[in-house]
C-alpha cells in the first residue's frame, strides 16, 4: 500500500513539473515572439526613414539631372540631400550679397519644380527642414565670411519667396506655413570648405578648393530625429534599455 502511495506521489509530481515546463515554455516563446515583433517595428522604422532618403534622392536625381550639367547651372547632387550650386561666376559678386541676373534666373527655373518634390505627399510628412546654406572660402576673417555667407543666404530666401512672381504667393495658408517651417538661411563663412573633389577638407586632409568653396547649398534634413526617439521609445517600452 505504501508503494503504491509513493508511486502515486512521485506521479503526480512529475505531472505537475511537466505542467509547470509547458507553462514556461509558452512564456518563454510569447517572450521570444514579442521580442521578435519589436525587432521588427523598429527595423520598419529604420527601412521608412532609409526608403524616405533613397527615393527623394531618386526623385530629385530624376528631375534635375539634365540642369546639373557644367554648361547650364553648374550644380552637384550629393547623397546627402543636398544641392550644390557651384559656379561662382553667376551666384554673386566678389565680395557682395546681391544675386546676380543669371543666378536669379536658375533659381526661378529651380524653385517651383523643387517645391513639388517637397511638397509631395510621399516625402512632406518626413521632412523637417530644408536649409539655404552659404559657404565661402578662407580669405579674410571668419566672423566677416560669417556675416557675408549669411546676408547671400537671407538675400535668396527673399528672392524665392517674396518676388513679386514666386510660386510662394499663390499656395494656400497651409503650405506658405508649412515652408516658413522648413525653410532657413545659414551662413558657414568657411566652417566647411571642400577640395577638388567636392569632400570636406576637415575630413579629407587636402587643400581647399577656393572656387568650388564658393557655393550655394539647398540641404533637405528629414526626420532623422523623430525615427531615434520613436526607436528609444520602443527600447524603453521593451526594457531593453
Amino acid at each position: 500500500m505504501r508503494t503504491a502511495k509513493r508511486e502515486n506521489y512521485w506521479v503526480s509530481l512529475s505531472d505537475l513539473m511537466t505542467g509547470l515546463m509547458v507553462i514556461f515554455m509558452f512564456i518563454a516563446i510569447a517572450y521570444i515572439q514579442e521580442v521578435k515583433s519589436e525587432q521588427k517595428e523598429r527595423e520598419a522604422i529604420i527601412k521608412e526613414y532609409r526608403d524616405t532618403r533613397v527615393n527623394l534622392y531618386l526623385a530629385l536625381k530624376k528631375e534635375f539631372e539634365e540642369d546639373f550639367r557644367a554648361e547650364k547651372w553648374h550644380a552637384q547632387l550629393d547623397e546627402d540631400l543636398s544641392i550644390r550650386f557651384m559656379n561662382e561666376e553667376v551666384l554673386f559678386e566678389f565680395d557682395r550679397a546681391n544675386l546676380q541676373t543669371d543666378f536669379k534666373q536658375i533659381l526661378g527655373e529651380f524653385f517651383p519644380r523643387y517645391l513639388s518634390i517637397l511638397l509631395n505627399d510621399k516625402f512632406k510628412d518626413q521632412i523637417a527642414e530644408v536649409r539655404i546654406e552659404g559657404h565661402t572660402d578662407s580669405q579674410g576673417s571668419y566672423m566677416y565670411n560669417v556675416e557675408l555667407s549669411q546676408l547671400r543666404t537671407a538675400n535668396v530666401l527673399k528672392f524665392l519667396l517674396f518676388r513679386s512672381n514666386s510660386m510662394y504667393n499663390n499656395m494656400n495658408n497651409e503650405e506658405k506655413v508649412l515652408i516658413r517651417y522648413w525653410f532657413t538661411a545659414n551662413g558657414f563663412s568657411y566652417g566647411r570648405t571642400i577640395d577638388t573633389n567636392g569632400d570636406y577638407t576637415i575630413e579629407s586632409g587636402k587643400r581647399e578648393d577656393r572656387v568650388k568653396s564658393r557655393r550655394v547649398e539647398f540641404r533637405i534634413i528629414t526626420k532623422s530625429e523623430q525615427v531615434v526617439k520613436e526607436i528609444i521609445k520602443s527600447l524603453e517600452e521593451s526594457g531593453d534599455i
